[in-house]
């Protein structure tokens, strides 16, 4: 039997949940290699279940996890060059 939108939702829900209950105090955090340790830069942990977490090394304190599959979904897309940010053009 198909999930139906509602079964998705609710399951979507209780992943968040659970992914923002786990106790990361003592995960690694990796940044990008030959970034100076004052300059600002983004940092993720991996976390179980291939989940992910990140936040600013200017904002330690403000974590954001991810899914496995959010991150993946996010980490395609930016090979994909879904977010490259344009330009700003004159008008």
């Amino acid at each position: 039997m198909a999930e139906t939108e509602e079964d998705v939702k609710a399951r979507k829900e209780r992943e968040r949940d659970e992914l923002y209950a786990l106790d990361i105090s003592g995960v690694e955090w990796q940044c990008a290699p030959g970034t100076e340790r004052d300059e600002e830069r983004v940092e993720i942990a991996r976390l179980p279940g291939g989940a992910v977490a990140m936040r600013s090394s200017l904002d330690p304190e403000t974590v954001l996890r991810y899914t496995e599959a959010e991150w993946r979904a996010f980490v395609l897309g930016a090979r994909d060059g879904e977010f490259d940010l344009e330009p700003a053009t004159e008008g």
